[in-house]
């Protein structure tokens, strides 16, 4: 069987790279997709989640292998978005009358779960905007012959952790997932990770179960929530567990805060990169050049 072959939607280990993503990204985007296409191999496609409004936007980056998708083609119609009154930048709220306002970070997490109702592929392998690749990746390491997917979780971490968001996301994870106000003392949350296909639409009945409403409006009325950790908690505490394996290894090198770092901040940055590491992911709030970071990584 060929590359193309194992990696076509519909082949029982067949990967989609997927990356959420929005117009003010655009430039970080571009480096994703240049980089990815370097050094990428062993996916389907690569998926782009966006908002319709940005859709035309991010069309010329589609190919054989890239496709755009509309929010709108994943998203209820009740949830319409509209410019924030009290921002002057360009941010947008996503309104409904079935929960709290949105911002556009909790609308990429929702995107990212929805896309699992529109795919063929066995496993799902997640891309922000701002991750940069700089060594050679094989997305069908994550899943093994077995079918079994990988699950990134840090073991214990927050039993060792001061009380921090993470704390209130892996809570309120137990919450929508209907075990009441328990957390986990696992950590789920890192970039570039996968998910099993067929465990993202078993934690969606499973969440409407729990709540008895849509699972969009159930995490729109809590607001604050992590889609990693609402799947890291499914996949360990619900699902088989025949389908996952965990892996404590991050595959991203990712800047989360601090200052801006400059060309020379950023080859020291890559010099630390651990060996299993094959991305680099510099924040976009930390206001790091993407121009040097392109220079650098050539």
């Amino acid at each position: 069987m060929t590359e193309a072959e194992r990696a076509a939607p519909g082949h029982d280990h067949s990967v989609a790279l997927v990356t959420a993503s929005y117009a003010g990204d655009m430039e970080r985007f571009r480096l994703l997709c240049e980089t990815l296409d370097r050094h990428a191999q062993g996916y389907s496609r690569h998926l782009v989640l966006v908002s319709g409004r940005d859709a035309a936007l991010f069309r010329p980056f589609e190919g054989p292998r890239r496709h755009i998708v509309n929010e709108n083609e994943l998203l209820p119609e009740w949830l319409h978005d509209m410019p924030d009154p009290f921002n002057l930048g360009g941010r947008r709220l996503w309104l409904s009358w079935r929960g709290w306002p949105l911002r556009g970070w909790h609308i990429q997490q929702l995107r990212k779960i929805a896309i699992a109702r529109h795919v063929d592929e066995h496993a799902l392998v997640f891309l922000d905007s701002d991750v940069a690749f700089v060594k050679a990746f094989d997305a069908r390491t994550v899943v093994r012959s077995d079918g079994s997917v990988r699950l990134f979780r840090r073991p214990f971490e927050l039993v060792r952790r001061p009380p921090s968001e993470q704390h209130v996301w892996s809570r309120n994870a137990g919450r929508i997932l209907g075990l009441g106000s328990t957390t986990s003392p696992h950590d789920y949350i890192a970039t570039l990770i996968a998910w099993r296909t067929a465990s993202v639409r078993a934690m969606i009945e499973r969440i409407e179960n729990a709540c008895s409403r849509h699972w969009v409006e159930a995490l729109a009325r809590q607001r604050a929530f992590s889609e990693c950790m609402i799947y890291g908690r499914f996949s360990d505490e619900f699902d088989d567990r025949t389908h996952h394996f965990h892996d404590d290894t991050e595959w991203c090198h990712t800047y989360w805060g601090g200052p801006g770092l400059t060309e020379g901040g950023i080859r020291d940055f890559l010099d630390a990169m651990g060996e299993s590491q094959v991305a680099v992911a510099l924040q976009s709030f930390t206001g790091s050049d993407i121009g040097d970071l392109r220079r650098v990584i050539g």
